[in-house]
């Protein structure tokens, strides 16, 4: 595995994937929703398995000495690096802009804890969406990206209406660190969990239907 690990980011890596990771400062922008920022980080990995269908990617792994489960774990993991660095990334911005002299964010969720659980929430079902759709087959990396994109988008309408308009949501977890910690924290721990279970569950289906299908050499 970390051979293949190490052919990802050394092969398969695509330059966006670390351009968008300095989108975390966008964390600074007032106004703004701050789910998108994350979001960067699914287009990154749309970017990546588009750029290994070109290139033939998955003709040159399958002849190393390796599974195919294992081509596809480590692509997922890939994912889950990318996406891990983008939210520590995003970490020291949040708190940047939670200690900015200006009112809190009036576009959706502010910069906060919650913020964090919430995208982990909606990075997990990108994961789920996406992967369980590309390893059905690889050629269509945009149908599975379409898919992914379209839940996600979804996701983020009802998390940011959920903060204009749900008590809970605006008034305790659309709050300033550290008011309401335990709440956020729960938040955090749930985010934390929901994408785990998705990106494990999404790496035995992928493995699974990437074994099942017939790639012609």
């Amino acid at each position: 595995m970390a051979d293949l690990l190490r052919k990802e980011f050394k092969l398969a890596l695509h330059p966006t994937a670390i351009i968008f990771l300095a989108l975390s400062a966008m964390m600074l922008i007032p106004n703004y929703p701050y789910y998108v920022i994350f979001f960067y980080t699914g287009l990154a990995v749309f970017f990546i398995c588009l750029s290994a269908r070109e290139n033939n990617d998955v003709v040159f792994s399958m002849m190393l000495p390796t599974e195919k489960g294992e081509i596809v774990k480590a692509r997922i993991l890939m994912a889950v690096l990318l996406e891990t660095a983008q939210l520590v990334i995003a970490v020291p911005f949040a708190v940047i802009r939670q200690n900015m002299d200006m009112p809190g964010n009036q576009a959706g969720m502010d910069a906060n804890i919650s913020l964090f659980g919430l995208s982990l929430i909606m990075l997990g079902i990108f994961n789920y969406s996406f992967f369980r759709a590309y390893y059905k087959d690889i050629k269509k990396v945009g149908t599975a990206f379409v898919k992914a994109s379209t839940l996600v988008f979804v996701y983020m309408a009802i998390a940011e209406t959920c903060d204009h308009a749900v008590p809970f949501f605006k008034n305790v977890l659309d709050t300033p660190d550290p008011m309401y910690i335990t709440h956020k924290l729960i938040v955090l721990a749930v985010g934390i969990a929901v994408f785990v279970v998705l990106t494990l569950a999404v790496c035995r289906k992928a493995a699974e239907s990437f074994e099942g299908s017939d790639i012609q050499m």
